[in-house]
């Protein structure tokens, strides 16, 4: 009901009325005239109803200057002013096809509209030779009726507008809608196409990564060292299970992997672990402060960080120190990872890593901050909210 049309939704209460007064002007007609000129107004009041059924139904309540609604006016002047001279008794009829005009078109057409559907008969009334007192009732009904139609037909007019102005900001809103919703349903597939990149760069990615390391260090001691050559395809090995554990874990939007059932430290800690097993270089991680389970969206930022940042020295740093700190103070959780390697100037800050490092720490809140310097090592610091 809501949606509908203000004029499609009272419209068969419009249609109600009409036809009652038309029925009861029919039976006042014949009650007077069962014969002969009854009969002929009779017929001429039922003409009303197909003109209006066929031809002025469309036009009610809709566009005020459609030349339609003024031919179907013009045609209601004709009949029910044929019907008046016909019998008298039919004028009352004119309480149904007044409103209409007013419906139909504009206001000052449906005041000059009221006033002919009167003429016929005023003239009538005149010529029937009614004393003085008679006539000047009379003026002054037909001036209270004309008002009265006149101001109500206004109102209507109004009515008419706003009605129409409803319907097109109705339109235009649900336009406005359809597209709010398609260009929230783009950003949200391009927010989350963004974040599956960015878990993948920093889960699959860096895995496959240090599995080709792996291989190629084995491939080197497959001949001189067949010991060392094992291990490193047993780090290998081991990093394709973790590779297969996040693929799934992404696959089922579950915590990530390395987290599993552990704690944020233990699995920053065995982060570091795996950097000085797989490098032999020495990797220090350092705790302080009372560790404790932080919301999901700041563990995993964390964790994420530890990993782009570790792997960034494995694939870059050529470092032989690292050292990694995780600090918990009451209101927030420090990350630091440090290393001695051959650093960066700033164009090598806008890489795809980087960025995606920072966009994290900002999506809960944290500071991000990476300082380097071509053979001074590089530090990347991250700071969130506990």
């Amino acid at each position: 009901m809501k949606d509908d049309d203000a004029w499609d939704w009272g419209l068969g209460r419009w249609e109600t009325y009409f036809g009652l007064v038309l029925v009861s002007t029919i039976m006042y007609v014949l009650n007077d005239h069962p014969t002969g000129t009854g009969l002929v107004a009779t017929g001429i009041l039922l003409v009303t109803v197909p003109w209006y059924v066929l031809f002025g139904r469309r036009f009610l309540g809709r566009d005020t200057s459609a030349r339609g609604a003024y031919a179907y006016v013009g045609g209601l002047i004709v009949l029910c002013g044929a019907a008046a001279l016909t019998a008298p008794e039919s004028s009352l009829v004119l309480f149904a096809a007044c409103p209409q005009c007013f419906m139909l078109v504009r206001w000052r057409e449906s005041v000059a509209a009221l006033v002919l559907l009167n003429a016929v008969p005023a003239v009538r009334f005149f010529r029937g030779g009614a004393d003085a007192g008679t006539v000047v009732s009379f003026l002054v009904w037909t001036v209270v009726v004309i008002g009265f139609s006149a101001f109500f037909g206004l109102w209507i007019e109004r009515i008419i507008a706003q009605s129409t102005e409803r319907r097109e900001l109705i339109a235009q809103l649900e336009t406005t809608r359809a597209e709010l919703a398609e260009v929230s349903r783009e950003a949200g597939v391009m927010a989350e196409r963004e974040r599956m990149a960015g878990e993948i760069h920093d889960t699959l990615a860096q895995g496959f990564t240090s599995i080709l390391m792996l291989l190629q260090a084995a491939d080197a001691y497959v001949g001189r060292d067949p010991e060392e050559a094992r291990r490193q395809l047993g780090l290998a090995a081991r990093t394709a299970r973790e590779n297969l554990a996040e693929a799934r874990a992404l696959v089922a939007a579950q915590p990530p992997a390395p987290l599993g059932g552990s704690s944020l430290d233990e699995a920053v800690a065995r982060l570091t672990g795996r950097m000085r097993e797989e490098l032999g270089v020495t990797a220090d991680y350092t705790l302080t402060g009372e560790p404790r389970r932080l919301t999901a969206g700041a563990e995993v930022v964390l964790l994420r960080v530890a990993q782009e940042g570790l792997a960034n020295v494995r694939r870059h740093a050529k470092a032989d120190l690292v050292e990694v700190r995780l600090a918990y103070a009451p209101e927030s959780v420090r990350l630091e990872i440090r290393d001695d390697g051959v650093g960066f100037g700033p164009d090598a800050a806008r890489g795809f890593g980087l960025h995606g490092m920072r966009e994290r720490v900002g999506q809960v809140g944290g500071a991000f901050d990476v300082r380097s310097e071509p053979g001074a090592g590089t530090t990347v610091t991250v700071e969130v909210p506990a």
